[in-house]
């Protein structure tokens, strides 16, 4: 046996298929990374966004998210301002875990957080915690500008309950 001519372009296509696909798919998922990281880096603006909607001042202000976790820091004037940015991502749909890395200049004592049930409300919290059903204005406004009304509470949400 040796060496055998054949016509290039004629007979079967199949290497010009294989590769046609090969390209298709390495087009593919290089698609879908760069919108995974495109999405990935919206997610992150939107967390950014929500930390600046609350108008806490917060220098150099760093937002990683990794799946379901989010992880933030800088430095903030106090303990309650700290604990309400770590609230406000906490209490986004999709994030699970806030890994605190936010350094409170002005220490003070840390507050609870409470997971709001059904059938909950600021007043019925606060009688738990302060024996005062009154005394909901405390908890509500612990947790401004993230609520922004008493009534609208909602399952599942965390809140700040300072001590008093």
């Amino acid at each position: 046996m040796g060496l055998f001519s054949f016509l290039r372009g004629a007979g079967s296509d199949e290497l010009k298929k294989k590769e046609v696909e090969a390209t298709k798919e390495a087009v593919n998922q290089a698609n879908n990374a760069a919108m995974e990281a495109i999405l990935h880096s919206k997610k992150v603006l939107t967390l950014e966004g929500i930390v600046n909607s609350l108008e806490i001042p917060v220098t150099d202000l760093s937002i990683q998210l990794d799946h379901d976790t989010v992880t933030v820091g800088g430095t903030v004037a106090s303990q309650s301002d700290k604990e309400k940015i770590v609230l406000a991502l906490g209490n986004v749909d999709g994030i699970a875990v806030v890994d605190d890395q936010l350094i409170a200049e002005n220490q003070e004592p840390e507050a609870s957080f409470y997971e709001v049930k059904s059938g909950d409300s600021l007043s019925k919290i606060a009688k738990a915690y302060y024996g005062d059903p009154m005394k909901y204005p405390v908890i509500f406004e612990a947790n401004k500008p993230m609520l922004k009304d008493p009534n609208k509470i909602y399952p599942g949400q965390q809140l700040r309950i300072p001590k008093i």
